[in-house]
């Protein structure tokens, strides 16, 4: 789909997130900013714009691979709490930020936003993405 970097599969996909692993019907991704450490995105195989545009077994299937990737990131990071967030408005593809929140942490008791942002180094990103790769192999 034009205009869709989760399609496209470029520059701007890569600037801003990392590739986990593949599964059935998702891509999951690592978003660059840890600012919430552990924060990974969910993202439906193909160009689907609203979740009513999935068929129901793709849904199933999608929200399955959600909760797979929500349980490996409570597994590895134990959050106090996982926060889902599904928006769309300038990215019009079907897909789930997956927010671990950690109790008396940054944002914990509020809405999660990008208001603040924390880059780590090639090596830290490598390492998150193995050790969440992992887990997620681990549990499939």
């Amino acid at each position: 789909m034009e205009n869709c970097f989760y399609c496209e599969k470029g520059e701007k996909l890569n600037s801003l997130m990392i590739k986990i692993t593949e599964l059935s019907n998702s891509i999951v991704y690592l978003n660059r900013n840890q600012k919430h450490k552990g924060r990974s995105i969910v993202t439906f195989k193909g160009h689907k714009k609203e979740w009513f545009d999935l068929t129901p077994e793709e849904n199933k299937g999608f929200f399955a691979d959600t909760a797979l990737v929500a349980k490996a990131l409570n597994n590895v990071f134990k959050p106090g709490k996982i926060n889902y967030a599904t928006f769309g408005d300038t990215v019009p593809h079907t897909h789930i930020h997956v927010v671990p929140k950690y109790e008396g942490g940054f944002q914990w008791g509020k809405f999660f936003d990008d208001s603040e942002k924390e880059f780590l180094t090639d090596d830290q990103y490598k390492d998150l993405v193995s050790k969440i790769a992992a887990e997620i192999e681990k549990l499939k």
